[in-house]
Order: C-alpha cells, then sequence, then structure tokens
C-alpha cells in the first residue's frame, strides 16, 4: 500500500427533499384539502478516525464525494425519506484543513472520533403546514434547503508513542524491524525508507507505538532530501528514539545536525524526551567503543545506550527502556 499524507477532497452533503404541494383527492370525500409531506433532510458528510488506517491514498483517485439527497414529500402528509449520510473513513493522527490549507477545522486524535464536515440541507415544507382558518386550500410548498459543499485538504500527521529519527542508514528500520512485527524496507543505502513506518512493540502487558521517520540530512527543513514532507509526522510523537551509527567518524556532529534540523523546523521538537542510541557496536572493538561514548558524553550530558541488531540481549534491553520511557 502507498503511503499518501496530504491530499484535497471536494465534499457535499445531499440537499433537502422539497416538501409536496398534494391535495386529498377521494371517492366521497368532498372537501379533501392539502395533504402533502414535507421532503427528507439531506445527508451529511461525516468523517471518522480508524485506527487500523495509516495513508490517505483511498482519496489519491477519488476526490469527490456527495452524500445523499433527501427525498421529496408526497400526498397522505407522507415525509420524505431522509438521505443516508455519507461516512469516510481517515487515519488517526488526519487533520481537516479548510480551503487554503491553513486554517485547521478539525483534529482527529483518537480511533472513533467523528466530525460533521458539511451538514445536509433541511427538507422544505408541505403545503398542509400553510393551512390556516383564512386559508383553507393553501397550494403554497418550499423546496428543500442546498446541503452544505466545499473543498477541504486531509493532512496526516502519524501519531506514535516513539519516533525513530537519525541520519540516512542509521539503522532505523532494522530497529523498527527487530523490535516490532512491522517488514519496513531494509537496503544498505542513503534514503531506503521513503515514508514512515509503523510499528507495535509488546513487553509484558504494555504495548508501544514506533514510527520509523525517514532520515534527516542538512537543510531538511529547507526542503533538501525528503525535506520537510516527513518533519510534521515527528511532531505527534512523545519521545524521540535518536539512532546513531556509531561508526561515523564524527558522533557529535551527526547529532547536533538532526537536532539542528528539528530545531529549524520547530523549537518544540528539542522539548521532547529523548533516548540516544549508538547503532552497529558489533562493528567495532570494546574498547573504540568506550572511547566514542566517553568522548560524546564529555560534549552532550546525556545518557547512551549502544545497540546491535544482531544481539538479541541490547535489543531487548533497548525494547524495555523504550517501554520504560514512554510508560
Amino acid at each position: 500500500m502507498k503511503f499518501l499524507d496530504q491530499v484535497k477532497i471536494f465534499i457535499k452533503a445531499g440537499d433537502g427533499g422539497s416538501g409536496s404541494p398534494s391535495f386529498r383527492r377521494e371517492k366521497f370525500i368532498e372537501f379533501g384539502g392539502p395533504d402533502g409531506g414535507d421532503g427528507g433532510k439531506g445527508g451529511s458528510v461525516i468523517l471518522a478516525s480508524e485506527r487500523n488506517l495509516n495513508t490517505l491514498i483511498d482519496y489519491r483517485y477519488q476526490q469527490h464525494f456527495k452524500a445523499e439527497r433527501g427525498e421529496d414529500g408526497k400526498g397522505k402528509k407522507q415525509t420524505g425519506k431522509g438521505g443516508e449520510d455519507l461516512i469516510l473513513k481517515v487515519p488517526v493522527g488526519t487533520q481537516i484543513y479548510e480551503e487554503d490549507n491553513k486554517t485547521l477545522i478539525f483534529d482527529f486524535k483518537n480511533e472513533k472520533d467523528e466530525f460533521v464536515a458539511a451538514l445536509g440541507g433541511k427538507g422544505g415544507f408541505g403545503n398542509t403546514r400553510f393551512k390556516s382558518s383564512t386559508n383553507r386550500a393553501p397550494r403554497k410548498f418550499t423546496k428543500g434547503k442546498l446541503g452544505e459543499e466545499f473543498w477541504v485538504w486531509l493532512q496526516l500527521k502519524t501519531i506514535a508513542d516513539v519516533g525513530i529519527i537519525g541520519l540516512p542508514n542509521a539503522g532505523k528500520s532494522s530497529l523498527l524491524a527487530f523490535i516490532t512485527s512491522a517488514k519496513p524496507k531494509i537496503a544498505n543505502y542513503k534514503f531506503t525508507t521513503l515514508n514512515p513506518n509503523l510499528g507495535v512493540a509488546r513487553y509484558d502487558d504494555k504495548e508501544v507505538t514506533l514510527a520509523d521517520i525517514p532520515g534527516l540530512i542538512e537543510n531538511a527543513h529547507k526542503g533538501v532530501g525528503l525535506g520537510t514532507k516527513f518533519l510534521k509526522h515527528i511532531e505527534r510523537c512523545k519521545t524521540l528514539l535518536h539512532l546513531i551509527d556509531i561508526t561515523e567518524n564524527n558522533l557529535i556532529n551527526s547529532y547536533k545536525q538532526v537536532r539542528d534540523e528539528l530545531g529549524k523546523y520547530s523549537k518544540n521538537l528539542l522539548k521532547k524526551r529523548e533516548i540516544i542510541v549508538f547503532n552497529k557496536v558489533d562493528l567495532l572493538e570494546k574498547r573504540e567503543i568506550e572511547i566514542k561514548k566517553k568522548e560524546f558524553m564529555s560534549k552532550i550530558k546525556k545518557k547512551i545506550f549502544l545497540l546491535s541488531t544482531l544481539d538479541k540481549k541490547l535489543v531487548k534491553s533497548i525494547k524495555s527502556k523504550i517501554i520504560n520511557y514512554v510508560s
């Protein structure tokens, strides 16, 4: 399934049905009188969030959505049937914006949230409504109101407990694959991950959702590389797991480069809880690992964890620490 996190769609609620101008005409009834019923209400367009969706790809090829029109009123004071509501499913984390793509209308933060995006038109009145002591045979009736219609933007910001960040080829996808049931594409070249991947890690009776965010490079906030396309997905994460390839020549520069890009995009990202992990420790000797670790901690006053996806003990240790950080 392809990943799509932004789409523009047109929504149209159903128009209300018109009232009926009917008169009662039955054998042996001399004065029938008006018996026109009201029109039915038009269906509304409702957006509802679903946990098992993670892309807006369903709206890539169909962009116009219209709810059902209300039926017209009938004789014998029969009210027209209301139009069926149109329910559009979206992933949790979807935001609805007006046509300018700047004004936020609604934010789906939880599963099974619902929002009436376009309200159906009211049904018109039948001529029975206008009967009075002075007007015994009204021919007046009203047409149904038009349903709301407009263009809106849908934007998806991934909701995850932990966002795995780092430079390209730091091993983010491998980590996600080892501690969750996700199956991201893994290869030994930069920008293997082109879209965020989600996975759920389970430890004892706890669950944590992790997102593998595509690699950040210098000037990503300006659109370089994969650019700002996926920086917005980090905004939703409660904790950031900063993965660093320990074989890099300058670990401090690698760390600061990613942090700088986060800060330039939004200062709020720098306030999130952070887990720093040195990955691929199986490629170096223990002595070299300790030297790099001490040098890093002398400049960056934060705790460091070690990881090798080939070492099951280290993977299990990282998994338990992630659970503890989030819970």
